[in-house]
Order: structure tokens, then C-alpha cells, then sequence
């Protein structure tokens, strides 16, 4: 499968290419050249699976099997999981009156990105050590990101990690978790500035293509197609533990929030419905709400400022995965996209066209909505659960998040 720029001025490479790339030569974002499209036959076989199983058969449509055969792509897949404490890897607790939450945190960091950076740390090690190669990592972050990017590459041979956080805009344990990892090669900086302020010089960096292939630079923030690609495995498990039957013409539609900062998690889900998932997608987000404000007005304009919520790792004004979304909702207009996200990075402040808004207004109304957080931690207690569990507590982020059969 090939790759392209969502801003189409960069040549199109592999999913090698895109894994090791980050951002493409042109500022854009990698999506894949074509959607493949998945049959009911395909989804009823798939529904089966267990969670692993799922990113396997993802990852093999995805990479192709003349880069990793499938029985190496099994193995990696199987070693990217070995460390999470549930069996299941990923379990579905079902609550009452139809809501359900998809527990990700079962990983070493307890971030749900534990899940998409453990099988892209694999796939990287699997191309470098055939190639003998080295590389420097580099990712900013607003918490979660940054401890499971380190922990995924920590004391890895062929991988220097450089882990960039904000100054007083991480949670003390997610500082604690980047800040005491004793490894050679991970090199931690604490910044002044918020995550999008953070992520400037870092996209600046990535445009100079010499200097990145001189000193072998790529990033393992949601930028990276490989996290967006496993990410999309959340989707689907989530859809076969809740869909009351297959049987059904149409198949059932299962309603999924998703919370969200960077986007990352929305385009991956927003890829699985292109490709044929029956889900109607409700983001959530905190009171840096750019994403509320462009579903709901089509406008994509930063605020005066980041506001701090309990939810530090949603604390982003500037969700560049939307990117991605943006191209999807063009019909892959890899022009429109460019002039759209040029005039954003220019004046910080974007009215999405009336037509791209339309489309996503239809798309809203038929499966996707927004919601907006204040940024609480919500308690689930022994009252509104069920008979699996006795009580949940949600952290402000996966407080945010539910799956409804």
C-alpha cells in the first residue's frame, strides 16, 4: 500500500516511509493513497477476534506482507502486548442501560497510547535492525504521549528518544513517569510554553528535510501514521463487543465517544467508518474546544489562550489530525487541504469553506456528533453500574469516554 501527503506535494512512499517520516516533506500528514473497503463477510469474520487479533489483521492490510510477512507481523504484534496486565489487553466493562467503556489503560503508563506506541516501538526496531540503521526520536508533549513513547523505546540499542514537556502543564505522575527513566538513550526536557506552543519549533524542525535525514530524525506523536493505524483497532473492538448481532440488513450502528485532544483517536476512527465500520462517532472535548467549534461552525481558529483542565493531555488548541479529517471530508483534496491548513498556520484562524462544512454537517448529523467537558473527574459508583463491576472511577480523560450498544 502507498502513502500520500495530505497536502500532495511530497512524493508517496510505503508504510516504511511513513513510519519513519513523521510529517511529509510538504507539512502534510500521510494517509493511504486508497481506502480499502471491508465487506460484511470480512466484518462478520473479524467480529470473532480478540483485541490483538484485530490490530493484526489491520496492521496486514495496512503494511503488506512484501514489508512484514505475516507471521513476523504476528510476532511483533504479540511482543507489543506482552507487558499488559489484562489478558484481554483491552476488556469492554458493560455497565447499565447500554453504556459501556472500553478500558485502554491497562498498559505499563496506564495510557491508552501504551496500545499504539508499543507495536509502533516494534515495527520501528524491526526495520532498523534489518537495515542496521539508528534514529533519533523526538516528540512533544501535554503528558501521555511522552512516558508512553519512552517506555515503548527505553534502553533500545538503534533509538535515541528526545521527550520535550511543557513546564506546569503535565500531571505530576506523568512528569514523574518521563523525568526518573534512567536509560541512556532517552534524554528528557522540561520547556516553557503549552503543548501547541511546544509543537511550533518541532514542526519547524521536521520541515527541514535535510537536516532530518542527516541526523536520521522522526517523531511518535499521532502525527505518525503507524499510531492512527493501530488506534482504528479500538473502533472495531469496540463495535463486535457491542453490536446485539451481524445478522441484521443494514448492520446495527454502535454510538462511540471519543475524547479527544489532538484528534488522533477521532481520525483513526473516522478511517474505520470510511472503510466500512457502522459507528456514529461523539467527540469530547474539554474548554479548549476548537474541534466543538468547527463541527459545530466551521470554525477552525485558535482561542486567546490554552485553558488548564484536570485533563492536562487534552489541553491543545491546535488538533492536527483534523488535517486528516479535513482531506477525508474534501474527497482526498490534497489542494483544498493544503490551502486550508496554510491559511491556518498563517493567520491562526480558518472559517472552513460553506461546501466542506455542509459535508460536515451531513456527516455530523448522520455519525458524528460533539460534546463539550468542564474538565471534571466523574465518579461511576455502585448506582449506575452493573453487575461487572461494583464501581469505576474515571481519570478526567477516559472519564470522557463510552461505547452505547
Amino acid at each position: 500500500m502507498w502513502y500520500i501527503s495530505t497536502r500532495g506535494m511530497a512524493p508517496r512512499v510505503d508504510f516504511e516511509g511513513a513510519l519513519f517520516s513523521g510529517y511529509a516533506s510538504d507539512g502534510g500528514l500521510f494517509m493511504p493513497e486508497e481506502l480499502p473497503q471491508l465487506d460484511r463477510e470480512t466484518l462478520c469474520q473479524w467480529s470473532t477476534l480478540s483485541y490483538p487479533g484485530l490490530v493484526k489483521e489491520l496492521c496486514a492490510l495496512f503494511i503488506g506482507s512484501e514489508l512484514i510477512p505475516k507471521g513476523d507481523l504476528n510476532d511483533l504484534i504479540d511482543r507489543a502486548f506482552s507487558r499488559f496486565r489484562h489478558r484481554e489487553v483491552v476488556h469492554l466493562s458493560r455497565l447499565r442501560n447500554g453504556l459501556n467503556v472500553l478500558e485502554l489503560w491497562h498498559g505499563v503508563t496506564y495510557a491508552f497510547k501504551d496500545l499504539s506506541l508499543s507495536c509502533t516501538a516494534q515495527f520501528l526496531q524491526y526495520f532498523l535492525e534489518k537495515k542496521e540503521k539508528h534514529v533519533t526520536v523526538v516528540v512533544g508533549t501535554s503528558g501521555d504521549t511522552g512516558s508512553a513513547a519512552i517506555e515503548s523505546v527505553q534502553g533500545a540499542k538503534n533509538v535515541d528518544i528526545i521527550v520535550l514537556l511543557p513546564k506546569g502543564h503535565c500531571t505530576k505522575i506523568q512528569e514523574l513517569q518521563m523525568t526518573t527513566v534512567l536509560k541512556e538513550n532517552v534524554h528528557v526536557f522540561v520547556v516553557e510554553g503549552n503543548s501547541d506552543e511546544l509543537d511550533e519549533p518541532i514542526k519547524a524542525v521536521f520541515a527541514d528535510t535535510v537536516f532530518v535525514k542527516k541526523h536520521n530524525l522522526m517523531s511518535l506523536n499521532s502525527i505518525n501514521w503507524s499510531r492512527i493505524l493501530v488506534q482504528m483497532a479500538h473502533h472495531f473492538f469496540a463495535y463486535f463487543q457491542c453490536a446485539p448481532s451481524l445478522d441484521t440488513h443494514p448492520l446495527p450502528l454502535v454510538e462511540v465517544v471519543v475524547p479527544t485532544g489532538a484528534a488522533g483517536n477521532l481520525a483513526a476512527g473516522y478511517i474505520a467508518q470510511k472503510i466500512g465500520l457502522p459507528i456514529r462517532l461523539v467527540v469530547a472535548v474539554n474548554r479548549n474546544d476548537i474541534i466543538h467549534r468547527t463541527v459545530r461552525q466551521g470554525d477552525f481558529s485558535l482561542s486567546e489562550a490554552v485553558k488548564s483542565t484536570l485533563a492536562s493531555a487534552m489541553d491543545i488548541q491546535v488538533p492536527y489530525n483534523m488535517e486528516r479529517v479535513f482531506w477525508l471530508l474534501s474527497g482526498s483534496d490534497s489542494q483544498v487541504t493544503r490551502a486550508l491548513m496554510e491559511q491556518f498556520e498563517r493567520t491562526q484562524s480558518l472559517n472552513l469553506p460553506k461546501e466542506l462544512h455542509s459535508k460536515q454537517e451531513r456527516q455530523e448529523c448522520e455519525q458524528m456528533a460533539v460534546m463539550e467537558c468542564d474538565g471534571c473527574c466523574v465518579e461511576l459508583g455502585p448506582g449506575n453500574c452493573g453487575p461487572r463491576r461494583g464501581s469505576m472511577t474515571g481519570i478526567p480523560r477516559t472519564a470522557r469516554g463510552r461505547v452505547g450498544g
